[in-house]
């Protein structure tokens, strides 16, 4: 069977009141953006609480499907008939056409839900659920009707024009991208940034990100899987303006000038100062991180507290409390575990000492960062300066 409409149902848009339309507005726009990669012409529009997609050529149905699937905000896509003539006898006539296509192995129970937004429509939705279950018996004896738990569920809505469709694949759910805001995403090579990412995006967030190169000891490859990994979640995101910061001088002066114990936690706090203004300059107004309490010695609850400190804007951490697994899991559905496995080691793996500070003194880590002042400012301001920006979608 070939659709050629689609209806976009949404969750948590529908409890936003007077503002709903906003919302609705800002998923359509997200819909026409992930269909602008799809072959085929498409048309949206949206009426009392539904969102139509109408195909106006031909296209791949998966294609499509997979699309819709990476738009944040949509709860169920429906495959549907739209039909213009709402005689009865052509809905009855069409309802058992569509079922004996949509179906061939008719072994299955089924219940009809009709609704009747036309309120000037002359059959009641009970009635016309009663002949159409009865026409849908007749034509395919095979069928039986549970009105609890049935294997198919018939929607027939009367509205300016009758809607068809019993198929409910289930999208990403969250809000429109763009509705909450705008972060700066610390991304790295591995596995849990891309998953932080793609969390805070699933809430509405738009996504900056920035990534921290230390060539010679990474290489261009270890820089080009990051790239990858950015524009894997700008599937779902949107486009991602990704800044690229030379951080090899501050890493080997850190190096240098401070215990060897404290070099994570230290090099951490000077990425977040970055980071933090890089989001300013970009008009981000919070941090993302793809930090989880125990993962590593950067990550215990001391550690992430002497990180924060450093920070001025809010620090979302949606892993924080997700084990290795779990992570791995969303990570192979949103489809960038792959890519994060890739053996290409960031700077963060590089100047990792042998027994790093697990609960690191605040103001021992403020002392050790004394030794720094005669030169690190300076060459914060010339990572910043000569951060290279590339646009992932």
């Amino acid at each position: 069977m070939v659709y050629q409409s689609f209806l976009i149902k949404y969750a948590e848009i529908g409890t936003k009141g007077k503002n709903r339309y906003l919302f609705e507005d800002a998923l359509i726009r997200q819909i026409k953006n992930a269909l602008r990669r799809v072959d085929g012409r498409f048309s949206i529009s949206k009426e009392s609480g539904r969102i139509y997609v109408q195909a106006e050529s031909d296209y791949d149905y998966d294609e499509v499907i997979e699309a819709l699937q990476r738009v944040f905000g949509i709860a169920w896509i429906c495959p549907m008939l739209q039909i213009e003539d709402k005689d009865f006898d052509h809905i009855r006539q069409v309802v058992t056409e569509y079922i004996k296509e949509a179906y061939p192995d008719r072994h299955f129970t089924f219940k009809v839900d009709s609704r009747r937004a036309d309120k000037t429509y002359p059959i009641h939705s009970e009635e016309m659920n009663r002949q159409l279950g009865e026409a849908i018996l007749d034509a395919c004896p095979e069928t039986s009707v549970d009105v609890h738990k049935p294997q198919v569920l018939l929607k027939v809505e009367v509205r300016k024009v009758v809607n068809i469709y019993s198929l409910m694949i289930p999208g990403p759910g969250g809000m429109p991208v763009g509705t909450n805001g705008k972060a700066m995403l610390l991304l790295s090579g591995g596995i849990d940034s891309p998953v932080a990412g793609y969390m805070i995006a699933k809430r509405g967030v738009k996504i900056d990100a920035v990534y921290f190169h230390a060539p010679p000891y990474t290489s261009d490859r270890a820089k080009q899987k990051v790239v990858d990994l950015a524009k894997l979640v700008a599937r779902y995101s949107g486009p991602i303006p990704l800044a690229i910061v030379n951080f090899t001088d501050i890493q080997l002066y850190i190096y240098e000038q401070c215990p060897h114990e404290e070099l994570t936690i230290i090099m951490r706090r000077y990425m977040m100062r970055i980071a933090e203004e890089l989001a300013k300059k970009m008009d981000s107004l919070a941090l993302i991180t793809g930090e989880s309490i125990g993962q590593v010695a950067s990550q215990t609850v001391q550690s992430l507290a002497a990180t924060n400190e450093v920070c001025t804007m809010p620090v979302f951490r949606p892993l924080i409390g997700f084990d290795k697994q779990e992570i791995i899991d969303i990570s192979e559905k949103i489809g960038t575990f792959e890519t994060s496995i890739q053996p290409y080691e960031d700077c963060c793996t590089i100047f990792v000492a042998k027994h790093p500070v697990i609960k690191p003194n605040l103001n021992m880590i403020r002392k050790s960062e004394l030794n720094l002042q005669e030169k690190i400012d300076e060459m914060v301001k010339e990572a910043i300066d000569s951060a290279e920006l590339v646009w992932c979608e």
